[in-house]
């Protein structure tokens, strides 16, 4: 087995499996598992918020589905743990030197938005802690479609989500669409560099594209600004070119 195929066996298994793993105690930030995301917002020309969202969409499923994600490591043994607990991630804002600081970080960069190795709450790098969460707004812009023949995520726009929020929901969506398709379409995807169409629309919408085969819904734990269980995005799934059909 290649380290892609690895990689997306520890995620199709893992998110396949019953959840919340071992117990967590919000007080106790050690039991509490998260992937952080640092988006990178400067004063003077921030990135279109639909550009962020898919950004931050393609940097986890590239964080995810790392060569070094199907290899015994640190890579590895950081999204399993966080894989078998509650799936967070928090979403913060950098710019300047901070952005470049955190360069030097495990994790992959697309555009705007880094995505770092999970790892307990309380063992967050400090060039990672110290950045705030709150901030990350961004004006409604324009949707992002790419190519017809590519992955669309429906993000729900009723909820009203900061663009922090919704970039957590896009990842979200990216992640777990990987899991679920077929290791030979995700190749082909990847081929591609995962990229993703995003698409702000209301919640009638998302519930529309939950009919079309192959489609993954998130739904939040409402740990922040949204109400628990509320469809937050939905990942629309196309076969990409040069895949296999799915294997059913």
């Amino acid at each position: 087995m290649d380290a892609l195929s690895a990689a997306h066996s520890l995620l199709a298994t893992r998110l396949g499996e019953k959840r919340p793993g071992p117990r967590e105690d919000p007080a106790d930030p050690r039991t509490v598992q998260a992937m952080q995301l640092v988006i990178n917002l400067p004063k003077q020309d921030p990135p279109a918020r639909a550009q962020v969202l898919a950004d931050a969409a393609v940097s986890v499923v590239k964080l995810c589905l790392d060569p070094r994600a199907g290899e015994e490591g640190f890579w590895r043994d950081g999204l399993e743990r966080w894989y078998t607990h509650r799936i967070r991630k928090v979403v913060r804002r950098a710019r300047n030197k901070a952005w470049r600081d955190v360069q030097a970080l495990p994790g992959v960069t697309v555009g705007s938005v880094r995505a770092f190795v999970p790892s307990a709450v309380g063992e967050v790098p400090k060039e990672i802690s110290k950045l705030q969460v709150k901030g990350t707004d961004l004006e409604p812009s324009e949707a992002l479609l790419r190519d017809a023949t590519l992955p669309t995520l429906y993000i729900n726009s009723d909820l009203g989500m900061s663009a922090g929020k919704a970039a957590a929901q896009a990842g979200h969506a990216s992640m777990l669409l990987a899991a679920a398709l077929p290791v030979d379409s995700v190749r082909a995807w990847g081929q591609r560099g995962y990229a993703v169409n995003v698409v702000e629309a209301p919640a009638a919408e998302l519930a529309r594209r939950l009919d079309e085969a192959g489609a993954v819904a998130v739904r939040d734990a409402g740990f922040t600004e949204v109400a628990p269980g509320s469809l937050t995005a939905v990942a629309a799934s196309v076969r990409p070119r040069g895949a296999s059909a799915p294997r059913g």
